[in-house]
């Protein structure tokens, strides 16, 4: 079944190493996004998608279905991929004998049970910007934000379908104490995996964040001590 027109793509990478762990996916990148974050690398796709081509849907149904021996999956990110109808975008994906991962702010934690109940993802990786607080992640995710919506979509998440849960480490505003604090939360929903992701400074959105320095490699694994207190599977990921 070929996924509803009002799904568009406005980005495709045929074939990567690094977006699931483990396999060998196709990633998509879909347009839009509820937050602004500062420190987002993908921000073209979240303020001026309309700029970007669309991928054409046919053309990446053809291109699944003709390498799908070499494909593990379908990596579906953003922007927030939950703001449009993917149901059958995944339905169509699975229907070719692949994984779907999807990739999310959390945000939107009624269509992500929804994928999950109807069996249409394989892995989801949420984005956990700041310690469970409507102040906190606010600030952080530059909108108003209920954080309990989010806090229950990691729940959900955590108990229902493998995982991963992420942070992008922010010089001076993710410190030891907040990494702390948001994998002592996890761990409290069940949470097995957290990736601390390294804040490239040159692609963020924002052009005072673009002046920071990256953490240290060192900082980085001490980070990484500090979560493993509380979550048996930590890492980190950056260049």
């Amino acid at each position: 079944m070929a996924p509803e027109s009002g799904v568009r793509i406005k980005g495709m990478v045929e074939a990567s190493f690094v977006d699931w762990d483990g396999n060998i996916v196709c990633t998509l990148f879909l347009p839009g996004c509820n937050f602004r974050c500062g420190f987002c690398f993908n921000h073209e796709l979240v303020l001026a998608p309309e700029g970007l081509e669309d991928v054409p849907l046919e053309y990446v149904r053809e291109y699944l279905r003709a390498n799908r021996d070499f494909l593990d999956g379908v990596c579906i990110t953003g922007g927030e991929p939950t703001l449009h109808g993917i149901q059958e975008l995944c339905r169509m994906v699975k229907e070719l004998g692949l994984g779907v991962k999807l990739d999310t702010n959390g945000s939107n934690p009624e269509v992500v049970a929804s994928l999950i109940d109807s069996g249409l993802v394989d892995f989801v990786a949420m984005d956990v910007k700041a310690p469970f607080d409507d102040g906190s992640y606010s600030l952080v995710s530059g909108v108003e934000v209920r954080a309990e919506r989010l806090r229950r979509c990691a729940e959900l998440i955590a108990s229902r379908v493998e995982h991963e849960f992420r942070t992008t480490v922010v010089p001076g505003v993710h410190t030891p104490e907040v990494v702390e604090d948001i994998a002592r939360a996890l761990a409290e929903l069940g949470a097995r995996k957290y990736v601390l992701q390294k804040f490239i400074p040159e692609l963020a959105m924002s052009e005072e964040l673009r002046r920071l320095k990256p953490m240290r490699d060192e900082e980085m694994d001490a980070l990484v001590e500090v979560a493993g207190r509380y979550i048996d599977v930590v890492r980190w990921r950056g260049r």
